[in-house]
């Protein structure tokens, strides 16, 4: 039968399908077993679809005027058929659950453009109402879950720009109120005549007035609130904003207009006299706000819909504020308006409290204890967005500008590298994010941070910050001190107004939260140590949270003290006692990421300025210097010139006389620098070169002129050759150390430094004569075995030559090689490198050894 009616055209009536289709699924609805719930609900929407899609009987009998008369009679057995269907349906099932699954698929048809399909929709749906009350097994004891939605959609319909409509709407809300009247007088056991109760409660309520269809639209409001409880009310409000879906343009101007009186009369009313039920619907109540908004676009009938927000959160705005932390995220155009709705609309809420609320909303963590991820924080940061936009708040968000302000800095830290848990586009913005790329929640808190600065007139701090990327810096987790250490520095240079403030604020907040709030309150702490008021401060809130924090197991937290000590030690009367905390300052450098180390050794500079703040002795230069040398050999290229250019200041800073401590430190920098100089990183090479320079001045060193060259050691043996002599014959102590260094350089990821390692070695170790052990020997040819196989050709070819330099050195010294090993000393008989080769000299192989290479090269790529 569903199949046959769904076949039959909606544009058109030319025949009695559906009609008889109807009537025989009337027929077969008192046949065993009843359907159920989803059932009735599709073949209600298949039937309902068919008929109430038809053009209105003056276009068919236009279309078809011989046919004008049939066509009438026809229409009037189809909608019959399809009214009796229904009152049958409601037969088989007659409870509240049972009318709702009849009435339920007629509501979006009541709020049709169509002014033929809105009447179809009433007039059925008070038909069915009418049979529920005729029918004497009606069972209205579980109470009616579908009263709000169908008493809104027929309120709404009182206004209706067809009188019909309005009239019908009226007569159908009396036949509810009859039905819920019985229901009330059935539980006190009162016998009532079902007539005549109509006809009073038709009188009661009062007849249809065409003129000002809202005086209905009260009436009937206030003599429903025995039966409205909570769930009613929400569903009343949001069957109110049904009736504004579509807009002026679907329905015609008038109707438009009429339609949205309506509503905007039905929300006002409904929020007046019923608010204190809704208390525990508003989550509910806002989100059909927010979804309902998609669907509107008229800016009038978008402020009718916005009306309960502002209404709502007049009385409760805790539950309004709660309830808009849920909207998705990131907030589109509508959960914006909404944001903005609570202080632009009439009843506004107090803004004062409103940003009371979102700044607790802003100490939340994004994550909880037990791991699951929040978007509270983040939706309080974009709600307050919203609010920024309105001029009229600015006053009382400056009342609360450092909180807010230390609240969404610490925020910005707390989701560096959080994702949302999930979210759901409106339609209206679904093109719009298609578009765009992924929301990173850590971004849009900056945003909220940038928004705030501007609107509290901090225009240059927030320029300041852009030209300096610290907007970037500030979002990612190795920098975000170094970002929020910016904005407080410029702050401070712009003589914001708000610093003193924001000082007294910062010290009890050092010592609360975790780590990542510690170090974001400190990190803009330590900069506002530069303002005069400090010396207001006790010491133990200065100098002594800088002291206690270089033994702090965070090493960015030391790092930041060290930064304070030394803005301290600025001020004459501390100077003193932060130079005698300067061991522990280098001593709490060690092991710390590179680029943390020269942060702060670049800080310790501004210590070492001045006669007067000149150290005793070297020792704590030497700690520097120690602790900056293993960075030389950082991935990172700023880490490695930065390190590398400190080293070569720290040493213009040490005085005679040199102490072994010094001697020993700055020859084992020579092969670092030696090595890294060849790296092929020009910026790199000429640090290299500075820094080789200084420590030969000081050391009175007579490096080879070539020494200092930064060009490739290619084809220049002889140049590494005369390099390597020097250094054992002026150091042969060392020899071991710079053996085990070069070894070392041999294994970097960078090929570059691999080739010049092993060209290192290759005349390093011929200038070691008898010194070298037969350990040592095996740890180099090993190495340089490894290196053979290396996937860089140079590396490899370069590997070849070193060990060839170092046989032919073996050969020519007569040196204790390795027992069992192919290096021996007779060139005759077994000096090659592979079995496959012949028993020549190396002399008389000057292309064999090559050619091996190049093949064992290409093999191992092959692998």
């Amino acid at each position: 039968m569903m199949k046959w009616i769904q076949e039959e055209p909606l544009d058109s009536l030319t025949s009695s399908v559906r009609q008889q289709a109807m009537e025989t699924l009337t027929r077969l609805s008192h046949s065993q077993p009843v359907l159920g719930l989803h059932e009735r609900s599709e073949l209600v929407n298949t039937c309902v679809k068919s008929v109430f899609s038809l053009p209105t009987v003056q276009a068919m009998q236009e279309k078809d005027q011989a046919k004008a008369d049939a066509l009438q009679i026809l229409y009037c057995q189809t909608l019959n058929a399809l009214q009796t269907l229904l009152n049958a349906l409601f037969v088989e099932d007659p409870t509240p659950a049972g009318l709702k699954s009849i009435l339920e698929p007629l509501g979006p048809w009541m709020n049709s453009g169509k002014a033929h399909e809105r009447a179809r929709a009433v007039k059925i749906s008070v038909s069915v109402l009418n049979h529920a009350l005729l029918t004497p097994p009606f069972l209205m004891s579980s109470g009616f879950p579908a009263l709000g939605l169908l008493l809104g959609r027929l309120i709404i319909r009182i206004g209706d720009p067809d009188e019909e409509i309005g009239r019908e709407a009226l007569d159908g809300i009396t036949i509810l109120y009859t039905i819920l009247e019985l229901q009330k007088r059935a539980r006190d056991k009162e016998e009532t005549n079902k007539k005549e109760l109509y006809e009073s409660n038709k009188r009661f309520l009062g007849p249809y007035n065409p003129v000002s269809p809202c005086q209905n639209i009260l009436r009937v409001i206030a003599e429903f609130g025995d039966f409205l409880g909570p769930q009613q009310v929400k569903d009343l409000l949001l069957a109110a904003l049904e009736g504004l879906k579509g807009g002026s343009e679907a329905r015609g101007k008038d109707s438009g207009e009429m339609m949205q009186l309506a509503s905007e009369v039905t929300l006002s009313s409904v929020l007046e006299w019923y608010r204190h039920r809704a208390l525990e619907v508003i989550p509910e109540i806002m989100h059909g706000i927010y979804v309902c908004l998609s669907h509107i676009q008229e800016p009038r009938a978008r402020e009718v819909a916005l009306l309960p927000v502002s209404l709502l959160a007049s009385s409760f705005m805790t539950e309004v504020v709660v309830a808009l932390l849920m909207c998705p995220l990131p907030l589109d155009s509508n959960g914006a308006e909404m944001w903005r709705q609570l202080i632009l609309r009439k009843p506004s809420c107090d803004v004062r409290d409103l940003l009371d609320l979102l700044l607790t909303s802003l100490k939340e963590k994004p994550v909880t204890k037990k791991g699951r991820a929040s978007i509270v924080p983040l939706a309080a940061a974009s709600g307050l967005c919203e609010l920024l936009s309105v001029n009229s708040c600015m006053g009382r968000v400056r009342r609360i500008y450092p909180q807010l302000l230390l609240a969404l800095l610490i925020q910005v830290h707390y989701h560096i590298g959080l994702s949302l848990p999930g979210r759901v586009a409106s339609r209206k913005d679904a093109k719009k994010d298609a578009q765009t790329p992924g929301f990173v929640p850590v971004r849009w808190v900056v945003k909220v941070v940038k928004t705030l600065l501007l609107k509290m007139g901090c225009s240059y701090e927030a320029n300041f910050l852009e030209d300096q990327g610290g907007w970037e810096l500030m979002g990612q987790a190795e920098n975000h001190h170094r970002g929020v250490s910016l904005l407080a520095r410029a702050m401070v240079h712009y003589s914001c107004q708000e610093l003193c403030r924001i000082l007294y604020l910062l010290i009890p907040l050092l010592e609360r939260g975790d780590e990542k709030h510690k170090i974001t309150a400190t990190a803009f702490f330590v900069e506002l140590l530069r303002m005069e008021q400090v010396r207001r401060i006790p010491e133990e809130y200065s100098l002594g949270r800088m002291a206690e924090g270089l033994s702090h197991r965070d090493p960015i937290m030391k790092v930041l003290s060290i930064r304070g000590l030394v803005i301290l030690a600025q001020r004459t009367e501390k100077a003193a006692k932060v130079q005698a905390l300067l061991p522990s300052m280098v001593k709490g450098l060690k092991s710390v990421d590179g680029l943390l180390v020269v942060e702060a050794v670049h800080n310790l500079k501004t210590i070492f300025k001045g006669q007067d703040r000149k150290l005793m002795d070297n020792s704590v230069y030497v700690d520097i210097l120690q602790i900056l040398l293993p960075h030389f050999s950082d991935s990172r290229e700023d880490v490695r010139s930065s390190s590398i250019n400190l080293y070569g200041k720290v040493v213009q800073k040490l005085r005679s006389p040199r102490t072994p401590a010094v001697e020993e430190q700055l020859i084992s920098t020579l092969v670092p620098l030696l090595l890294t100089m060849q790296e092929g990183n020009a910026k790199v090479s000429q640090k290299c070169v500075k820094t080789l320079f200084r420590c030969s001045c000081f050391m009175a060193w007579e490096l080879p002129k070539k020494a200092y060259s930064q060009k490739p050691w290619d084809n220049q043996q002889q140049t590494v050759a005369k390099i390597c002599k020097y250094l054992v014959d002026t150091h042969r102590d060392s020899a071991f150390t710079f053996l085990s260094q070069s070894l070392e350089y041999a294994k970097s990821p960078r090929a570059s430094l691999r080739k010049s390692s092993v060209m290192f070695i290759g005349s390093l170790v011929p200038c070691m004569d008898s010194s070298m052990t037969e350990d040592r020997m095996n740890e180099v040819k090993a190495a340089l075995e490894n290196l053979r196989h290396d996937p860089e050709a140079s590396v490899c070819i370069c590997a070849a030559q070193a060990q060839d330099n170092i046989l032919a050195s073996c050969w020519r010294s007569s040196w204790p090689l390795p027992h069992g090993d192919a290096w021996v000393c007779d060139p005759a008989t077994t000096h090659r490198w592979s079995p496959s080769c012949e028993n020549l000299p190396t002399s008389h192989q000057r292309r064999s050894w090559i050619m091996q290479v190049l093949g064992s090269w290409k093999m191992s790529l092959k692998q």
